[in-house]
């Protein structure tokens, strides 16, 4: 009987979050002597570099350092897999913004100041922006996924019934509350690198490759950070390479972060795509053929990109099942930033297409869109295989759909707003609603990457230290981590104390991201707690004549037949006895067989589900737009601490809201990013959230062996928004023909709403 997991947990820094007392890297007292970095910007966009003149950067006042691409030791690269993203331009400017050099200044304004005072000469040099211009011109980083399933030409047309539509999907940006920092501290066992990331690992090499030292020599670590969401996966490389650098060229400390704006000019976002579908379906709204391209918008390097197209690709269906198919990615090159993970990696973009054309469907035949999404659902006999050949087999949908259509009262709801349109005069509100679902495939899709180890520490005090891999960024992972060792080690969950994600101290860790967190890091901490806690168990039962096994609970060590002693106790007898009290547990994410080049294998190891249901309000005249209810049940297994899963569903959908209502990116001709401050992009606040939110945890042990059969939360939840969209579109349709589904793009901004209210009207005549 479990006593730590399955339970609510605060958060273990809740009290310090919001107090606001929680330290994070800018909030380090910056060490004596050390020097503030800053890049100089690009004013302008792809263009050779003629001349660059720093003459008057070095003599500005407290400069003590400036660099170029040519004072880079090493590799002069911040690509995290192939290297084509240069750290600092070298000849060509590939994105208006690109950082030229950087500044070392005794004080941050100095460096700020200095920075913009170079000279630049350059020649333009054409530019492709928008995924329109990078196809039209054939220009593509690398080439096209394909997956491909019997005649889809014919199945399309065979069909009693066709539709097409383009669908324009916006990107969005982070928006992280801690901006990107980092602190380098040199000494005489190398760099230790104090990072805002999600990857220290990656950064140990990337500084590495730069300076032209090993891996050994440098230590990156991590204790919190201000949210991520993809953004510092690869985007804090370029901050701790830089400190990194000037530390090594200067023996002293440097402290680099990134003002809000240049933040946005400088990192990466979520990928903005262009999907074109073509579905064929019969006259129940079966859908028999399904024939879509996405087009995504990576910027001037790879990045992630690959992996990223890939996993849209495998969303793309998202709970459906197509008989027959043909699904192309192109990955366009354009002279913008190189865009990057965010939360859900591809998968709410693939998503988006999968939606759109169901309810395309459900129009033409006049059916209610939840009977069409039911009725195309997965089964785990004869439609149970995925375009990439993974079969199906935890699929839970067609229970947890039913289940929250009449917790909810979906259908009554719905034929409530459809009177109420049809009824509405010249009354300018008109109402939405729907209800889709999300099957989001857990692990990391490049495999290398579906591995964890972390390392426990108990003392002779019986207290215990736990170190893992994966980095804390507000989800609650450490909390749920430490979790599963107390309950291991059955002692309570504040004997456990949880210390800053060190390279030095478990190497090679992957990034934490792809929803993984948990399942990986909470599976190696459970294989160290249980090594100490096999070792503990020999030691006692040889100590005291014991035949069988030990109870560990409640902080004392128990026989069958009642003996009971304090864990410390044991603990320390063990170290008398000369017993080792630190253990490392290392896992591997089992089933894993996936092969990129034949776009076939199994690339997750399982399914998290989950629904929505939204209500929707539009003011047709002005365009603004409001959530007025939303329903969620969501699959998360057995979860291993309630609390923070309900806060990673919340916090995942309203986050999901803002991509598909209002963050809006907006870029010049040339590619500048025009929307890069709080003044012009805007987020979900307080007041965006549903006046009425009610969320729900399915109960579903997971099918596979993960941790305690609980599932990931940390992405899923943020396709559940797309329930948002679909319910503007429908709040919408009050003014299209009958069997006509509006097409509108996301962000479904109040000008994009008016946009499609005017194409529907025009149809209607």
């Amino acid at each position: 009987m479990t006593h730590v997991v399955h339970r609510p947990h605060p958060h273990d820094s809740g009290p310090l979050h919001v107090t606001g007392t929680a330290p994070y890297v800018d909030d380090l007292p910056t060490p004596a002597n050390a020097l503030h970095a800053c890049f100089g910007l690009a004013p302008v966009g792809h263009a050779t570099i003629d001349t660059l003149d720093l003459s008057a950067v070095w003599a500005a006042p407290g400069v003590v350092d400036v660099v170029t691409a040519a004072d880079i030791p090493g590799e002069n690269n911040a690509g995290p897999v192939i290297h084509d993203e240069p750290l600092l331009a070298d000849g060509t400017i590939l994105f208006p913004g690109q950082a030229l050099f950087c500044v070392f200044a005794e004080t941050r304004l100095a460096a700020r100041k200095a920075a913009r005072l170079f000279t630049l000469e350059s020649t333009e040099l054409p530019a492709l922006t928008t995924v329109d211009e990078a196809v039209e011109a054939h220009s593509f980083l690398h080439g096209p996924l394909v997956f491909e399933r019997g005649d889809v030409s014919k199945a399309i047309e065979d069909a009693d019934h066709s539709s097409s539509s383009r669908l324009y999907i916006g990107g969005q940006e982070h928006f992280y509350l801690e901006g990107q920092g980092s602190l380098a501290l040199p000494s005489a066992d190398g760099l230790h690198i104090i990072s805002s990331t999600q990857h220290p690992s990656e950064i140990q090499d990337l500084v590495a490759e730069a300076l032209n030292i090993s891996a050994a020599e440098v230590t990156v670590e991590v204790r919190r950070m201000g949210g991520a969401f993809g953004g510092k996966e690869t985007q804090a490389a370029p901050l701790s390479i830089i400190a990194a650098l000037g530390a090594n060229r200067t023996g002293r400390a440097v402290r680099f972060r990134l003002d809000r704006d240049d933040d946005f000019v400088l990192t990466g976002k979520r990928h903005d795509f262009r999907a074109d579908i073509r579905v064929g379906f019969d006259a129940s709204g079966l859908i028999k053929g399904v024939d879509g391209i996405l087009a995504s918008r990576c910027g001037y390097g790879h990045d992630l990109s690959r992996a990223i197209n890939d996993r849209a690709m495998f969303h793309a269906d998202n709970a459906y099942f197509y008989p027959a198919l043909e699904l192309t990615s192109l990955r366009a090159k354009t002279h913008t930033v190189s865009n990057t993970a965010f939360r859900g990696f591809g998968g709410p973009q693939g998503m988006m297409l999968a939606e759109r054309l169901v309810d395309k469907v459900a129009a033409a035949v006049h059916r209610d869109p939840l009977d069409v999404r039911l009725a195309n659902l997965y089964n785990e006999t004869d439609r149970s295989v995925t375009p990439y050949g993974m079969t199906i087999e935890d699929n839970v949908l067609p229970q947890l759909m039913p289940q929250l259509a009449e917790t909810s009262d979906y259908r009554a709801r719905r034929a409530a707003i459809i009177d109420a349109n049809a009824s509405a005069g010249r009354s300018p509100v008109r109402r939405g609603i729907a209800l889709t679902p999300v099957r989001f495939g857990i692990s990391f899709t490049t495999s290398f990457l579906n591995q964890a180890g972390a390392l426990i520490n108990i003392y002779k005090d019986g207290s215990i230290l736990l170190n893992h891999g994966g980095t804390e960024m507000g989800q609650g992972l450490f909390v749920k981590v430490a979790q599963v060792a107390a309950e291991v080690l059955g002692v309570g969950l504040d004997d456990v104390k949880i210390s800053s994600t060190r390279t030095d101290k478990v190497p090679n860790t992957s990034a934490t991201a792809a929803s993984s967190g948990s399942d990986l890091n909470g599976w190696a901490a459970k294989l160290a707690a249980l090594e100490l806690r096999n070792r503990l168990t020999a030691f006692w039962c040889a100590e005291q004549g014991i035949d069988g096994g030990l109870t560990f609970a409640q902080g004392r060590v128990s026989t069958e037949d009642g003996q009971s002693w304090p864990f410390a106790e044991v603990v320390r007898a063990a170290y008398m006895g000369r017993v080792s009290l630190s253990a490392t547990g290392y896992y591997r994410t089992p089933k894993i067989d996936w092969d990129a080049k034949t776009g076939q294998g199994r690339p997750f190891l399982y399914f998290a589900y989950g629904a929505a249901v939204s209500e929707v309000e539009i003011d047709t005249l002005t365009g603004a737009n409001r959530v007025i209810r939303a329903d969620i049940l969501h699959d998360v297994g057995r979860s291993l601490n309630p609390d923070i899963d309900h806060g990673q569903i919340e916090g995942g959908f309203v986050q999901g809201m803002g991509w598909l209502t209002m963050e809006e990116l907006v870029y010049s001709a040339r590619g500048d990013v025009l929307t890069h401050a709080p003044s012009t992009y805007k987020i979900p606040c307080a007041s965006d959230r549903p006046d009425v939110l009610n969320i729900d945890l399915f109960d579903n042990a997971n099918a596979e062996d993960t941790i305690f059969k609980s599932k990931a939360v940390g992405e899923p939840p943020l396709m559940l928004a797309i329930s948002v969209h679909s319910a503007l579109a429908h709040a919408v349709s009050s003014f299209s023909p009958r069997g006509r589904w509006p097409d509108l793009d996301a962000p479904a901004t109040a000008e994009e709403i008016l946009r499609t209210i005017a194409t529907e009207r025009t149809q209607a005549l």
